[in-house]
Protein backbone atom coordinates (compact mmCIF):
# COMPACT_ATOMS: atom_id res chain seq x y z
CA UNK A 1 0.00 0.00 0.00
CA UNK A 2 2.91 2.34 0.69
CA UNK A 3 4.44 1.62 -2.73
CA UNK A 4 1.08 2.14 -4.43
CA UNK A 5 0.63 5.44 -2.65
CA UNK A 6 4.10 6.66 -3.62
CA UNK A 7 3.35 5.68 -7.22
CA UNK A 8 0.18 7.79 -7.07
CA UNK A 9 2.07 10.76 -5.64
CA UNK A 10 4.59 10.51 -8.48
CA UNK A 11 1.75 10.64 -10.99
CA UNK A 12 0.38 13.76 -9.33
CA UNK A 13 3.74 15.57 -9.41
CA UNK A 14 4.41 17.57 -12.57
CA UNK A 15 7.91 18.02 -14.05
CA UNK A 16 7.99 21.49 -12.46
CA UNK A 17 7.82 19.89 -9.02
CA UNK A 18 4.28 21.04 -8.20
CA UNK A 19 1.47 18.59 -7.49
CA UNK A 20 -2.03 18.67 -8.88
CA UNK A 21 -4.64 17.85 -6.26
CA UNK A 22 -6.11 14.67 -7.77
CA UNK A 23 -5.82 12.44 -10.84
CA UNK A 24 -9.35 12.28 -12.25
CA UNK A 25 -9.15 14.29 -15.49
CA UNK A 26 -12.84 15.17 -15.36
CA UNK A 27 -12.27 17.68 -12.56
CA UNK A 28 -10.23 20.86 -12.19
CA UNK A 29 -8.34 19.13 -9.35
CA UNK A 30 -6.23 17.41 -12.03
CA UNK A 31 -5.24 20.70 -13.67
CA UNK A 32 -4.50 22.99 -10.75
CA UNK A 33 -1.91 23.19 -7.99
CA UNK A 34 -2.71 24.49 -4.52
CA UNK A 35 0.15 25.71 -2.36
CA UNK A 36 -1.27 23.86 0.65
CA UNK A 37 -1.90 20.62 -1.25
CA UNK A 38 1.67 20.62 -2.54
CA UNK A 39 2.95 20.94 1.02
CA UNK A 40 0.83 18.08 2.34
CA UNK A 41 1.57 15.93 -0.73
CA UNK A 42 5.32 16.10 -0.04
CA UNK A 43 4.88 14.63 3.45
CA UNK A 44 4.60 11.13 2.00
CA UNK A 45 7.85 11.59 0.09
CA UNK A 46 9.54 12.96 3.20
CA UNK A 47 8.28 10.00 5.25
CA UNK A 48 9.86 7.56 2.77
CA UNK A 49 13.06 9.64 2.50
CA UNK A 50 12.48 10.65 -1.11
CA UNK A 51 14.03 14.00 -0.29
CA UNK A 52 14.93 14.90 -3.86
CA UNK A 53 11.23 15.20 -4.75
CA UNK A 54 10.54 17.14 -1.55
CA UNK A 55 13.22 19.72 -2.32
CA UNK A 56 12.05 19.99 -5.93
CA UNK A 57 8.54 20.89 -4.81
CA UNK A 58 9.61 23.54 -2.30
CA UNK A 59 12.00 25.17 -4.72
CA UNK A 60 9.18 25.24 -7.29
CA UNK A 61 6.93 26.94 -4.74
CA UNK A 62 9.62 29.54 -4.08
CA UNK A 63 10.02 30.12 -7.82
CA UNK A 64 6.26 30.41 -8.19
CA UNK A 65 6.11 33.11 -5.54
CA UNK A 66 9.07 34.94 -7.10
CA UNK A 67 7.05 35.13 -10.31
CA UNK A 68 4.38 36.99 -8.33
CA UNK A 69 6.79 38.86 -6.06
CA UNK A 70 5.46 42.23 -7.23
CA UNK A 71 2.15 41.32 -5.62
CA UNK A 72 3.87 40.50 -2.33
CA UNK A 73 5.69 43.83 -2.52
CA UNK A 74 2.40 45.70 -2.95
CA UNK A 75 0.84 43.89 -0.02
CA UNK A 76 3.82 44.71 2.20
CA UNK A 77 3.54 48.43 1.42
CA UNK A 78 -0.20 48.54 2.09
CA UNK A 79 -2.50 45.96 3.70
CA UNK A 80 -4.61 44.40 0.94
CA UNK A 81 -8.22 45.55 0.75
CA UNK A 82 -9.48 43.01 -1.78
CA UNK A 83 -9.08 39.25 -2.14
CA UNK A 84 -7.20 39.49 -5.45
CA UNK A 85 -4.45 41.53 -3.74
CA UNK A 86 -3.54 38.60 -1.48
CA UNK A 87 -1.10 35.86 -2.43
CA UNK A 88 -3.16 33.49 -4.51
CA UNK A 89 -3.84 29.89 -3.48
CA UNK A 90 -4.05 28.07 -6.86
CA UNK A 91 -1.70 28.05 -9.84
CA UNK A 92 -1.06 26.29 -13.13
CA UNK A 93 1.40 23.46 -12.33
CA UNK A 94 3.75 24.35 -15.21
CA UNK A 95 3.32 28.05 -16.05
CA UNK A 96 2.81 29.13 -12.41
CA UNK A 97 0.04 31.49 -13.54
CA UNK A 98 -2.84 32.25 -11.18
CA UNK A 99 -6.33 30.94 -11.74
CA UNK A 100 -8.32 34.13 -11.43
CA UNK A 101 -11.85 32.98 -10.73
CA UNK A 102 -13.14 33.73 -7.25
CA UNK A 103 -12.62 30.58 -5.18
CA UNK A 104 -12.00 31.59 -1.60
CA UNK A 105 -8.42 32.49 -2.49
CA UNK A 106 -7.48 34.26 0.76
CA UNK A 107 -5.71 31.36 2.46
CA UNK A 108 -3.25 32.66 5.02
CA UNK A 109 -2.58 29.16 6.36
CA UNK A 110 -0.90 28.20 3.07
CA UNK A 111 1.81 30.83 3.64
CA UNK A 112 2.24 29.75 7.25
CA UNK A 113 2.52 26.13 6.11
CA UNK A 114 5.19 27.00 3.56
CA UNK A 115 7.32 28.87 6.09
CA UNK A 116 6.84 26.09 8.63
CA UNK A 117 7.94 23.26 6.37
CA UNK A 118 10.89 25.10 4.84
CA UNK A 119 12.12 25.91 8.34
CA UNK A 120 11.44 22.34 9.44
CA UNK A 121 13.23 20.76 6.48
CA UNK A 122 16.26 23.02 6.86
CA UNK A 123 16.50 22.05 10.55
CA UNK A 124 16.59 18.39 9.47
CA UNK A 125 19.41 18.99 6.99
CA UNK A 126 17.12 18.81 3.95
CA UNK A 127 18.21 21.98 2.22
CA UNK A 128 15.59 23.83 0.23
CA UNK A 129 17.13 27.32 0.29
CA UNK A 130 19.50 27.78 -2.65
CA UNK A 131 20.68 31.38 -2.41
CA UNK A 132 20.08 34.91 -1.16
CA UNK A 133 17.12 35.27 -3.53
CA UNK A 134 15.31 32.49 -1.69
CA UNK A 135 16.14 34.08 1.66
CA UNK A 136 14.91 37.46 0.37
CA UNK A 137 11.56 35.93 -0.57
CA UNK A 138 11.17 34.17 2.77
CA UNK A 139 11.87 37.44 4.56
CA UNK A 140 9.22 39.15 2.43
CA UNK A 141 6.70 36.47 3.39
CA UNK A 142 7.30 37.39 7.03
CA UNK A 143 6.71 41.06 6.19
CA UNK A 144 3.62 40.02 4.25
CA UNK A 145 2.10 38.24 7.27
CA UNK A 146 2.85 41.34 9.34
CA UNK A 147 1.19 43.63 6.81
CA UNK A 148 -2.02 41.59 6.53
CA UNK A 149 -2.08 41.38 10.34
CA UNK A 150 -2.66 37.63 10.11
CA UNK A 151 -3.64 37.29 13.79
CA UNK A 152 -7.00 38.96 13.16
CA UNK A 153 -7.27 38.82 9.37
CA UNK A 154 -10.45 37.22 8.04
CA UNK A 155 -9.42 34.65 5.43
CA UNK A 156 -11.15 31.76 3.64
CA UNK A 157 -9.31 29.13 5.66
CA UNK A 158 -8.33 25.59 4.79
CA UNK A 159 -11.72 24.84 3.20
CA UNK A 160 -11.78 27.98 1.00
CA UNK A 161 -15.14 29.16 2.30
CA UNK A 162 -16.53 32.19 4.13
CA UNK A 163 -14.15 34.88 5.34
CA UNK A 164 -13.59 34.91 9.08
CA UNK A 165 -10.67 34.55 11.46
CA UNK A 166 -9.75 30.85 11.51
CA UNK A 167 -7.75 29.26 14.32
CA UNK A 168 -6.21 26.84 11.82
CA UNK A 169 -4.93 29.78 9.74
CA UNK A 170 -3.63 31.78 12.69
CA UNK A 171 -1.93 28.67 14.09
CA UNK A 172 -0.29 27.83 10.78
CA UNK A 173 1.19 31.32 10.64
CA UNK A 174 2.40 31.11 14.25
CA UNK A 175 4.09 27.79 13.51
CA UNK A 176 5.60 29.12 10.30
CA UNK A 177 7.00 32.25 11.90
CA UNK A 178 8.53 30.23 14.74
CA UNK A 179 10.26 27.78 12.41
CA UNK A 180 11.52 30.31 9.88
CA UNK A 181 12.85 32.60 12.65
CA UNK A 182 16.00 30.47 12.67
CA UNK A 183 16.67 31.59 9.09
CA UNK A 184 15.27 35.10 8.62
CA UNK A 185 14.33 37.95 10.93
CA UNK A 186 10.99 37.52 12.69
CA UNK A 187 10.01 40.18 15.25
CA UNK A 188 8.87 38.31 18.35
CA UNK A 189 5.77 40.49 18.63
CA UNK A 190 4.48 38.87 15.41
CA UNK A 191 4.50 35.48 17.09
CA UNK A 192 3.09 36.76 20.38
CA UNK A 193 0.13 38.43 18.67
CA UNK A 194 -0.67 35.20 16.87
CA UNK A 195 -0.37 33.09 20.03
CA UNK A 196 -2.66 35.46 21.91
CA UNK A 197 -5.27 35.37 19.13
CA UNK A 198 -5.05 31.59 18.93
CA UNK A 199 -5.57 31.17 22.67
CA UNK A 200 -8.64 33.39 22.49
CA UNK A 201 -10.12 31.42 19.59
CA UNK A 202 -9.48 27.87 20.80
CA UNK A 203 -10.99 25.36 21.11
CA UNK A 204 -13.23 26.89 18.42
CA UNK A 205 -12.09 27.12 14.80
CA UNK A 206 -13.93 30.41 14.20
CA UNK A 207 -16.99 32.41 15.21
CA UNK A 208 -19.21 30.20 13.05
CA UNK A 209 -17.59 26.81 13.74
CA UNK A 210 -17.05 25.35 17.18
CA UNK A 211 -15.39 22.15 15.92
CA UNK A 212 -13.60 21.66 12.62
CA UNK A 213 -11.38 19.00 11.05
CA UNK A 214 -8.86 21.74 10.19
CA UNK A 215 -8.01 22.07 13.89
CA UNK A 216 -6.08 18.79 13.70
CA UNK A 217 -3.34 20.69 11.85
CA UNK A 218 -2.60 22.65 15.04
CA UNK A 219 -1.67 19.36 16.72
CA UNK A 220 0.13 17.84 13.74
CA UNK A 221 2.15 18.94 11.92
CA UNK A 222 2.30 22.35 13.61
CA UNK A 223 2.42 21.48 17.30
CA UNK A 224 1.28 24.93 18.43
CA UNK A 225 -1.29 23.96 21.06
CA UNK A 226 -0.92 23.15 24.73
CA UNK A 227 -1.58 19.67 26.08
CA UNK A 228 -4.94 20.82 27.41
CA UNK A 229 -5.91 22.39 24.08
CA UNK A 230 -4.79 19.28 22.19
CA UNK A 231 -6.91 16.96 24.30
CA UNK A 232 -9.93 19.26 24.00
CA UNK A 233 -9.60 19.45 20.21
CA UNK A 234 -9.30 15.66 19.94
CA UNK A 235 -12.26 15.08 22.25
CA UNK A 236 -14.42 17.46 20.24
CA UNK A 237 -13.32 16.07 16.88
CA UNK A 238 -13.92 12.45 17.87
CA UNK A 239 -17.27 13.18 19.47
CA UNK A 240 -18.68 15.46 16.77
CA UNK A 241 -16.96 14.71 13.46
CA UNK A 242 -16.00 11.02 13.18
CA UNK A 243 -18.24 8.98 10.89
CA UNK A 244 -18.09 5.50 9.33
CA UNK A 245 -15.96 6.35 6.27
CA UNK A 246 -14.23 9.52 7.34
CA UNK A 247 -14.67 12.73 9.26
CA UNK A 248 -17.10 15.46 8.37
CA UNK A 249 -15.28 18.79 8.16
CA UNK A 250 -17.78 20.53 10.43
CA UNK A 251 -21.48 20.33 11.28
CA UNK A 252 -23.65 21.62 8.45
CA UNK A 253 -20.98 21.29 5.71
CA UNK A 254 -22.71 21.67 2.32
CA UNK A 255 -19.81 20.58 0.09
CA UNK A 256 -20.84 17.33 -1.63
CA UNK A 257 -23.79 17.25 0.77
CA UNK A 258 -26.16 14.40 -0.01
CA UNK A 259 -28.37 13.18 2.82
CA UNK A 260 -25.79 14.56 5.22
CA UNK A 261 -22.29 15.97 5.42
CA UNK A 262 -19.62 14.31 3.28
CA UNK A 263 -17.12 12.06 5.08
CA UNK A 264 -13.49 13.05 4.39
CA UNK A 265 -11.19 10.04 4.41
CA UNK A 266 -7.93 11.78 5.29
CA UNK A 267 -9.26 12.47 8.76
CA UNK A 268 -8.55 8.84 9.66
CA UNK A 269 -4.80 8.77 8.87
CA UNK A 270 -4.49 12.24 10.39
CA UNK A 271 -5.86 10.96 13.69
CA UNK A 272 -3.66 7.87 13.45
CA UNK A 273 -0.56 10.07 13.03
CA UNK A 274 -1.54 12.22 16.00
CA UNK A 275 -2.20 9.28 18.31
CA UNK A 276 1.06 7.60 17.27
CA UNK A 277 2.91 10.80 18.21
CA UNK A 278 1.13 10.73 21.58
CA UNK A 279 2.33 7.15 22.23
CA UNK A 280 -1.21 5.79 21.93
CA UNK A 281 -0.65 2.76 19.67
CA UNK A 282 -4.15 1.44 20.35
CA UNK A 283 -5.87 4.53 19.00
CA UNK A 284 -3.33 4.89 16.19
CA UNK A 285 -4.00 1.31 15.07
CA UNK A 286 -7.76 1.83 15.28
CA UNK A 287 -7.67 4.79 12.90
CA UNK A 288 -5.18 3.04 10.65
CA UNK A 289 -7.64 0.18 10.25
CA UNK A 290 -10.37 2.72 9.49
CA UNK A 291 -8.09 4.21 6.83
CA UNK A 292 -7.47 0.88 5.13
CA UNK A 293 -11.20 0.18 5.10
CA UNK A 294 -11.94 3.28 3.00
CA UNK A 295 -9.20 2.74 0.41
CA UNK A 296 -10.95 1.80 -2.86
CA UNK A 297 -10.33 -1.30 -4.97
CA UNK A 298 -7.51 0.48 -6.85
CA UNK A 299 -5.60 1.28 -3.68
CA UNK A 300 -6.64 4.93 -3.85
CA UNK A 301 -7.80 7.11 -0.99
CA UNK A 302 -10.72 9.22 -2.24
CA UNK A 303 -11.29 12.78 -1.10
CA UNK A 304 -14.62 11.86 0.49
CA UNK A 305 -17.57 9.51 0.61
CA UNK A 306 -21.14 10.73 0.43
CA UNK A 307 -22.82 10.57 3.83
CA UNK A 308 -23.78 7.08 4.99
CA UNK A 309 -22.85 5.50 1.66
CA UNK A 310 -20.13 3.46 -0.05
CA UNK A 311 -19.95 5.94 -2.94
CA UNK A 312 -17.00 8.31 -3.14
CA UNK A 313 -16.69 11.45 -5.23
CA UNK A 314 -14.59 11.90 -8.36
CA UNK A 315 -11.65 13.66 -6.68
CA UNK A 316 -9.80 10.37 -6.43
CA UNK A 317 -7.11 9.68 -5.53
CA UNK A 318 -6.55 12.87 -3.52
CA UNK A 319 -2.83 13.56 -3.13
CA UNK A 320 -3.16 15.10 0.30
CA UNK A 321 -4.91 12.03 1.70
CA UNK A 322 -2.67 9.52 -0.06
CA UNK A 323 0.32 11.30 1.44
CA UNK A 324 -1.09 11.20 4.99
CA UNK A 325 -1.72 7.48 4.50
CA UNK A 326 2.01 7.01 3.78
CA UNK A 327 2.99 9.03 6.85
CA UNK A 328 0.63 7.02 9.06
CA UNK A 329 1.98 3.70 7.77
CA UNK A 330 5.66 4.62 8.09
CA UNK A 331 5.62 6.73 11.25
CA UNK A 332 7.85 5.63 14.08
CA UNK A 333 6.69 5.74 17.69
Amino acid sequence: MINKSISILRQLQHPSGLFVAALDSSTHYSRQSWIRDCIYATLGFEATKNNKEVVKTYQALLDLLKKHEYKIDWAIVEKPRYAWQYIHARFHPETFEEFHEDWGNKQNDAIGALLFKIGDLESKGIHVIRNKDDERLLQKLVYYLASIEYWHDADNGMWEENEEVHASSVGACVAGLKKISKIVDVPNILILKGEDALNQLLPRESDSKDCDLALLSLIWPYGVVSEEQKLQILANVEELLVRQRGLIRYAGDRYFHKDGEAEWTFGFPWLSIIYKSMNRPDKAAYYMRKTVEVVNEKGELPELYYANSEVHNENTPLGWGQSLLVVAMTQEQ
